[in-house]
């Protein structure tokens, strides 16, 4: 009987990596980014002339990560940096054409599924999956894991769709 349990919770673990790595795919050849590639960018194109340190508060990713993150959408002519008129020392984000063109024709991020099905959910059905998914990320050795609330399954700040080939 242990063995069932633990056998059928590994499938399901594994399902939901393949979806992941599925997910990272499609994203991948609509448009050549990552998942959080995607998500910097879009997060910049919502909140136009938004901070660097804005962006990383409301992704929760680190500085170090938006920066690195930031200078290859930089490179790719997807978003621009620019300094404020106010104060030369803040830097200010936005998208190109490009980058709102990539925006726009991005399929839904599996992240941005699992928000809105899992918001749908119960308060107690929300709270029992929150608990059983730490625990499995504490058997597993990696609940002191630095981690971004993102489903993917690569380095957060990787390079980008060759990545994932």
């Amino acid at each position: 009987m242990e063995t069932e349990i633990a056998n059928a919770t590994l499938k399901a673990l594994r399902r939901v990596l393949r979806a992941a790595e599925g997910g990272s795919r499609k994203l991948a050849v609509a448009t050549g980014l990552t998942p959080s590639q995607m998500l910097v960018l879009r997060e910049i194109d919502a909140q136009p002339a938004g901070t660097p340190g804005a962006i990383a508060r409301q992704l929760q990713f680190s500085q170090a990560t938006i920066t690195a993150i930031v200078d290859r959408l930089v490179a790719l002519d997807l978003a621009a940096r620019t300094r404020s008129d106010r104060d030369k020392r803040q830097i200010l984000l936005s998208t190109t054409a490009e980058g709102r063109r990539r925006v726009a024709e991005a399929p839904d991020m599996l992240q941005e599924i699992f928000t809105g099905r899992f918001g749908a959910l119960p308060p107690w059905e929300q709270a029992m999956i929150l608990a059983s998914t730490e625990r499995l990320a504490a058997l597993l050795g990696a609940a002191e894991m630095d981690a971004a609330p993102l489903l993917d399954s690569g380095a957060i700040d990787r390079a980008g769709a060759a990545d994932l080939a």
